[in-house]
């Protein structure tokens, strides 16, 4: 009897894939992550029925394995059957919200209720994530932006989550896990730090301004995904004239949900007071020369290697809301220490 059970369970979760290998279309990624939810939570239940639940589960995974390796190919092995069961276990008692997701996907439902918006190799890098406001943000933000695995690999391992949560409040931060990173203000755009590790420069400054900035332009897209969404490239080295002087703006980029100009100097060394009366003279020129009369104020960010806070709040005004200073890195920043800062936020 329990031997016809077992078979029973086998041939349902063959049946199961071959069923969704039928109903290839174009949203076979999403039909394959319920298929595999599916399986995970019979696998799941299997193993209850299971006295000593350890071994038996190892042993119904490599049976089920060689099953439907057998059956269906390749992509059911032992460990590719544990995630499975992994992605039921973390996804079953995991809800999020569907406002930040559009109405109009008519996509199933599990039986806890949960909607799945992304591929199988997403989920993969997300059951990563123990963090669930943190995990929610991730999830909404590669759907908005339509992040490949790689790019959600590259956002999750430069701290996206922490460096934003870190310029905001604990009310801000509960809205990113339910509704990702909102574009509303010049704010919603700002990071501290930068992450430019793209560019393969060291982290000690051993380069020139011109150096970090070719870098930057020779990876574009991917520093166009550092900076978030709704950035248009505009042009590097823009010149113009006041009273007969020519400036140059290192980089100069267009926002469009912000629907405003976004100004960017970078700067090797340690931000200035001059350095960022510079920019203000930048901006001025842009709003009061460049923006049309329905266009939003200017933007400027100056990426620096080192910047005193005390200075940047002396030099600019109270109520700033068009002058942004930020430090970079050339390396990925470490989890643990931006973690450890957030605790000491909500500590505060």
């Amino acid at each position: 009897m329990e031997n016809m059970q077992r078979e029973n369970f086998y041939q349902q979760i063959i049946e199961l894939f071959e069923n969704a290998k039928k109903n290839l279309s174009t949203a076979v990624n999403v039909t394959m992550v319920y298929s595999y939810y599916e399986a995970g939570r019979m696998i799941v239940e299997e193993e209850q029925q299971g006295k000593e639940r350890a071994e038996y589960g190892k042993y119904i995974l490599r049976e089920l394995s060689e099953r439907l390796t057998r059956t269906l190919g390749r992509g059911f092995s032992y460990d590719n059957l544990k995630l499975m069961r992994k992605f039921y276990l973390v996804y079953s008692k995991d809800s999020i919200g569907e406002t930040a997701f559009p109405q109009s996907e008519k996509l199933p439902v599990t039986k806890e209720g949960r909607k799945f918006y992304l591929s199988w190799s997403h989920y993969i890098v997300l059951m990563r994530i123990s963090n669930v406001e943190e995990r929610h943000f991730y999830e909404i933000e590669a759907y908005r932006n339509g992040w490949s695995k790689g790019e959600l690999a590259r956002q999750y391992g430069s701290s996206l989550y922490e460096r934003l949560a870190l310029s905001r409040n604990k009310e801000e931060v509960m809205r990113l896990a339910i509704e990702g990173q909102p574009i509303e203000n010049p704010k919603d755009i700002f990071k501290d730090p930068y992450v430019l590790e793209f560019t393969g420069l060291p982290e000690l400054v051993t380069y020139s301004e011109t150096e970090l900035e070719n870098k930057i332009i020779d990876n574009l897209q991917k520093f166009l995904l550092e900076l978030g969404r709704g950035f248009t490239f505009v042009g590097r080295q823009v010149r113009f004239t006041f009273e007969e002087e020519h400036f140059r703006v290192d980089l100069v980029f267009y926002n469009r949900l912000l629907r405003c100009f976004v100004l960017f100097d970078l700067k090797i060394g340690q931000l200035k007071h001059q350095d960022i009366g510079q920019m203000q003279m930048y901006v001025n020129y842009y709003d009061r020369k460049v923006k049309l009369d329905d266009e939003n104020p200017t933007v400027g960010i100056i990426i620096c290697k080192d910047k005193k806070d005390a200075i940047v709040e002396m030099t600019l005004p109270k109520d700033n809301n068009q002058i942004f200073a930020s430090q970079y890195q050339t390396v990925l920043p470490s989890k643990e220490e931006l973690r450890m800062l957030l605790n000491e936020k909500d500590i505060e």
